[in-house]
């Protein structure tokens, strides 16, 4: 099973190319964690979705460490990669979201696999949810749900995609909220509409860590070029995030999407600041034996 990694940002927030910032002891970054953990979940390929001007030092560091463990292969995200008849809008300068950068690996998917951010650490469970529930369920959706209290930084505002779920563990909606953060008063709130709006810590929110089919390919493919339409008078900062491409996919084909909710506190590098929260975690995980000293040896 195929693990997607969409590495092709440059964390414009973090300040620089934050997917190959050492965290591990032995110049790990958080993309050899996250592929250790989905390989000992199941999963024997990754494909790093990232920006063709960075394959060599993609290459030279992670590619090298792992390509004796798992199948690694790359795609290229490229803004100037339109549907057949299209050219790039004068303006546009950044990538055209999440969901483009799924496509972008298109011709690399056999099967079902996962898609993930290359800046968060989600943990083995995560991987594990995903692989055995597509492993048993051909076709099949799904997503590791986190706890929002689970997923904020001390040092900013987070974006999550809060879901609405039915008794069944499926998911009914995504509402896509920017700038959440716990307040002063201890309460967690989003900034909409000039002022913070209360929202229940407890709720279940996407991380972008989703199990989807092969299908799927097909259908964000169709939805990329319904988006560059429905946008067409403004083109230059419009974004095709994969949670609208999986809703819209859900939509199209009558099917559920699966949530796989999780326990695990999310690590990530949003900011600068976050980083070394990250490197306490690992060395906390090496010294109780989740992870070894030399993750690769």
């Amino acid at each position: 099973m195929t693990l997607l990694v969409m590495a092709a940002g440059m964390g414009s927030r973090y300040g620089g190319l934050k997917q190959l910032d050492p965290i591990g002891p032995n110049g790990e970054f958080i993309l050899d964690y996250t592929a250790y953990d989905a390989m000992k979940a199941g999963f024997d390929k990754v494909v790093f979705i990232i920006k063709r001007e960075n394959l060599d030092i993609f290459r030279e560091t992670i590619g090298n460490r792992i390509s004796g463990k798992l199948d690694v292969q790359y795609a290229f995200q490229d803004i100037a990669n339109l549907p057949d008849g299209m050219s790039l809008p004068e303006g546009r300068v950044k990538q055209w979201g999440t969901a483009h950068a799924v496509l972008s690996a298109k011709d690399l998917i056999k099967g079902s696999f996962a898609a993930v951010n290359a800046d968060d650490l989600y943990g083995f469970e995560s991987f594990r949810l995903l692989h055995d529930y597509m492993k048993a369920n051909d076709s099949a959706v799904c997503m590791s749900g986190f706890v929002l209290k689970n997923t904020l930084t001390e040092n900013g505002t987070v974006s999550r995609g809060e879901c609405s779920v039915d008794s069944d563990g499926m998911l009914t909606n995504i509402r896509e909220l920017t700038k959440i953060k716990r307040l002063e008063d201890g309460n967690t709130a989003f900034f909409k509409d000039d002022r913070w709006n209360p929202i229940d810590e407890n709720s279940i929110v996407s991380m972008n860590c989703w199990g989807l089919p092969e299908e799927f390919m097909s259908y964000a493919e169709c939805g990329f070029r319904d988006f560059l339409k429905e946008n067409s008078a403004d083109l230059t900062k419009c974004e095709y995030y994969l949670p609208n491409a999986v809703s819209n996919y859900l939509s199209a084909t009558g099917k559920c999407a699966k949530v796989l909710r999780t326990g695990a506190k999310w690590y990530g590098v949003t900011y600068k600041e976050d980083r070394q929260t990250v490197v306490d975690y690992i060395r906390c995980c090496i010294e109780s034996g989740v992870y070894p000293e030399n993750l690769w040896k």
